[in-house]
């Protein structure tokens, strides 16, 4: 750390990091961060939602981590919980998929069918 403004940028990135993860929001987000997500690549999984939803200036997302779903083949697996729907879960969920599923779905208000976990 060099300055009191890079400290205050830290603050800032670490504040909206934590609202990302609170509960609360209009839709939550639940990513199977199980050994075998971590290994499937969940970890960049979260990152692309927490990057693409902070892209697009969308705050009413909490994004969150759970444990292993028991789905080892299908991972990384990931529920979103849309108020006053029931949730969808998706399958096989990379970077590409994050970027439709924000759109169509958190935005959109439409299922990803070919992503949903079947």
């Amino acid at each position: 750390m060099k300055n009191l403004d890079e400290l205050r940028k830290i603050k800032e990135e670490v504040r909206k990091s934590m609202e990302m993860r609170s509960g609360g929001q209009r839709v939550k987000v639940v990513i199977g961060m199980g050994t075998c997500g971590i290994a499937a690549g969940a970890r960049d999984t979260m990152k692309a939602f927490m990057d693409f939803l902070d892209a697009e200036k969308i705050s009413d997302v909490a994004v969150t981590a759970t444990g292993c779903a028991g789905f080892c083949e299908r991972e990384p697996v990931v529920d979103v919980e849309v108020q006053g729907q029931k949730p969808v879960r998706y399958a096989k969920v990379d970077r590409e998929a994050v970027m439709k599923i924000v759109k169509q779905h958190i935005q959109g208000g439409k299922v990803v069918q070919e992503l949903v976990f079947a």
